[in-house]
């Protein structure tokens, strides 16, 4: 009874514990500190080069400082899908490189770590890095890009209203309706000289709408002080009539910033679901060359790029433990060299892509595709 009355001190609960192996971590802080360095410095570069033109609108065109600055600021996001995939090529050699030249990992080896054990951590923070790029380039680039944008257009036009393209034609691929808008006014809402034409079951046109102005309410276009002329078979007019107004549906059912600013948008103001809308109402439309090849490619650098994050890991991790032992220099001097090579193979794509002489999605990966493969067979090689 004793026992069971008398204060007995309670069992002492082991905390859980999320913390990572000591290998991990050691290699983990080995990478954050050339990381930042290399994000810092890329950013930094890219800000300046802006930053030069922007100094040509301050000087010539008088604009304010800190409007100029704005500008700059809000473009950073821009770099980012680039930024990061650098900093995690020149963080894993520079951090595999030090711990390889000081015979570190030859002792993990010795005592019977294997190299993809090793690589494990670099993988991990190559992922991560990923997550977050796209993270980045999928909402907040776009946003920040037309906040800069739109500064630019301060600066340059004393108006924050992106210009809309005038005299461009639209299709609708369900009814076959043709849309010419002559010109935007500054609202960014009102069109004018705005015309649809109807097609004819036999001949060109069976109706053709003319108006002075036009909005988009409601999903519809809403054409004001219309005139409304009509034709026969043979194409020869057979009725014209003033109305006072017309409501036509849009394209797909697109908004009024899809429909007006369809042939301006800049990829980089767009998600991978706005990308995609554009394109498939593109490839409804019939239309292809180019101009579709390009959005495509737009669209699959959304993730390729990011994913170029992971793909440096892979390709320094190998690179560093062979070359390691001859020092830091050496090690910066292979992050430029593939990353230069990434951005040539980038590039040679993105031309076969948009021309249709490769498929544009396989395009945007092939440098991944290319340099992954590459890093694989090292590390293979390094295993064994």
């Amino acid at each position: 009874m004793a026992t069971l009355t008398d204060r007995q001190p309670l069992p002492r609960l082991r905390a859980l514990s999320l913390r990572l192996p000591i290998l991990d971590r050691y290699l983990l802080n080995e990478m954050v500190g050339p990381f930042l360095f290399a994000v810092g410095a890329y950013l930094i570069f890219w800000a300046l080069n802006i930053f030069f033109l922007a100094a040509d609108y301050i000087i010539n065109q008088h604009a304010p400082f800190f409007l100029a600055l704005r500008f700059v600021v809000f473009r950073i996001p821009q770099a980012t899908p680039m930024a990061f995939p650098f900093a995690c090529l020149f963080a894993a050699l520079l951090a595999m490189g030090r711990v390889m030249g000081d015979n570190e990992v030859t002792a993990m080896r010795t005592s019977g770590i294997p190299v993809w054990r090793i690589a494990l951590a670099p993988f991990a923070f190559g992922f991560g890095m990923f997550v977050l790029t796209y993270l980045i380039n999928e909402h907040l680039a776009p946003i920040s890009v037309d906040l800069s944008t739109r500064t630019f257009y301060q600066i340059i036009y004393h108006t924050n209203a992106l210009p809309v393209e005038p005299q461009f034609f639209r299709k609708d691929p369900d009814t076959g309706n043709v849309f010419y808008v002559s010109q935007v006014l500054p609202d960014n809402k009102t069109m004018e000289g705005v015309q649809v034409f109807k097609p004819a079951r036999y001949g060109p046109w069976a109706e053709t709408l003319q108006a002075k102005t036009a909005t988009v309410e409601h999903g519809a276009l809403v054409m004001h002080d219309v005139i409304d002329t009509r034709y026969n078979a043979d194409g020869y007019m057979t009725s014209q009539q003033h109305v006072k107004s017309v409501t036509v549906g849009l394209p797909l059912a697109e908004t009024a910033a899809q429909f007006m600013s369809s042939t301006t948008q800049d990829p980089w103001t767009m998600s991978s679901k706005d990308l995609k809308v554009r394109v498939t109402a593109l490839q409804a439309q019939g239309m292809g060359g180019s101009a579709l090849g390009g959005l495509e490619i737009n669209l699959a650098q959304k993730l390729a790029w990011p994913f170029a994050c992971f793909i440096g890991i892979v390709l320094a991790v190998p690179l560093a433990l062979r070359f390691g032992k001859r020092g830091r220099t050496l090690g910066v001097a292979l992050s430029i060299f593939a990353f230069f090579v990434y951005f040539l193979l980038t590039s040679a794509a993105a031309a076969f892509g948009r021309n249709g002489q490769i498929n544009p999605y396989l395009a945007a990966w092939i440098p991944n595709i290319i340099m992954g493969i590459s890093g694989i067979v090292l590390l293979w090689l390094e295993e064994h």
